[in-house]
């Protein structure tokens, strides 16, 4: 099963990215991200829409679509692993998760996911979100091989 991060912003060298491409190497097989960024200076319902449209060009056909939302559904890590397995073992090919911009997603987004997923109430930085997917990417993979996770 392959596995899309499609996120709004280009990351910047840092701490959060440098944390990203950690879990990201180990993963098997690899998470793909592609950046997607509206340049021109919209209205906030037109950028979000506008992002909304550039986030879904970027999933494959077919493609289960999981919107990290804040108001999404919350799941513990075991959760998770058990949702990804279930995708897995159906036969999905593609996961396509999608991390929206400052505003959150536009209503074709919400529309076309399959789920919204909140990592929690709280508000996190849209570049720390992605390595707190990618670990938890990589923490659902520990836990579906049998992996003791909770004490790597």
């Amino acid at each position: 099963m392959r596995i899309l991060l499609a996120a709004v912003g280009k990351a910047k060298p840092g701490p959060e990215l440098d944390l990203f491409h950690q879990y990201v190497k180990r993963l098997s097989p690899p998470l793909t991200l592609k950046e997607v960024e509206e340049k021109r200076p919209l209205a906030s319902a037109q950028l979000k829409a506008r992002e909304a449209e550039l986030l879904l060009s970027t999933v494959p056909n077919g493609a289960v679509v999981v919107a990290l939302d804040e108001r999404g559904r919350h799941m513990t890590s075991p959760d998770f692993a058990e949702k990804i397995r279930v995708w897995r073992d159906g036969g999905i090919g593609d996961v396509a998760f999608l991390i929206g911009g400052a505003d959150g997603h536009g209503e074709a987004v919400r529309a076309r996911a399959d789920l919204l997923l909140s990592l929690g109430g709280m508000t996190w930085p849209h570049m720390l979100v992605r390595a707190l997917l990618a670990e938890q990417l990589w923490r659902a993979q520990a836990i579906l091989a049998g992996h003791p996770y909770h004490r790597t």
